[in-house]
């Protein structure tokens, strides 16, 4: 983990209440597709997390939903200004378990932590497949910038207003090595129970401190309770044991 001043370079409006903030500054401690930051907001007491949607050398880019104080507040924030973030949080994906033919599932603002891990996988040679779960289709995003990596998406709508009508485990390919996903709760649960194989599970938690101080984000798996910001937010669909 390592604290740092990043400069906004790009905060931009993608679709209704869903933006893009692109950051400057020292990336090196992100080191995962799949780990997030850390944002000190000025007035708020606790940092808000944010899954990494990209990075390189000099920049990282979030997509955030605006959903309280927090977010409204980055939604606000223009070029030039700083802010004070914490990077390298999280374990990340573990790429060396996909196979051939990974599938990426990802719904809503669970979405842009795949874009980084699909474009390692592309640049490993693997035949990735992506499936887009949204509510309707004023919330869609990312779906051509998966494309332009070279993705076979597919794209779900829960009203049947854009791409294929359902959820995203009604549309699964016919085969698939591996699978990884993020999103709401109740979007891992189905897929947990559906899938065919075994597959690596981001969890979207509320989070007090960020980096396993508070224990306010556990996750019950086989080898007891894990912190999804410090043994997370990636969990094995083989460990996690879910409470109704």
């Amino acid at each position: 983990m390592k604290q740092g001043i990043f400069k906004i370079s790009l905060n931009e409006k993608l679709v209704d209440n869903v933006y893009k903030m692109v950051l400057q500054g020292d990336t090196s401690d992100i080191t995962a597709c799949g780990q997030f930051i850390n944002i000190q907001l000025d007035g708020l007491y606790l940092r808000r997390p944010i899954s990494v949607c990209d990075c390189d050398d000099t920049s990282v880019t979030i997509i955030y939903k605006v959903v309280g104080k927090g977010t409204e507040q980055m939604a606000k924030m223009t070029v030039g200004e700083t802010l004070d973030v914490l990077t390298g949080l999280g374990n990340g994906y573990d790429l060396s378990t996909s196979g051939d033919k990974p599938l990426l599932l990802g719904g809503g603002v669970g979405v842009p932590p795949l874009y980084m891990l699909a474009k390692k996988l592309i640049a490993s040679g693997k035949k990735v497949s992506v499936i887009l779960g949204f509510n309707t289709a004023s919330e869609v995003f990312y779906e051509q910038e998966f494309k332009d990596l070279g993705c076979d998406v597919t794209v779900t709508t829960v009203d049947g207003s854009y791409g294929t009508k359902g959820f995203v485990t009604g549309a699964y390919p016919e085969d698939y090595t591996y699978f990884y996903t993020c999103g709401p709760e109740p979007m891992l649960k189905a897929i947990y129970k559906t899938a065919e194989t075994n597959g690596q599970m981001s969890f979207e938690e509320r989070m007090g401190c960020g980096f396993g101080a508070c224990m306010g984000c556990s996750c019950k798996t086989i080898a007891g309770y894990k912190r999804i910001c410090k043994d997370g937010p990636v969990m094995l669909k083989e460990e996690i044991l879910w409470e109704d």
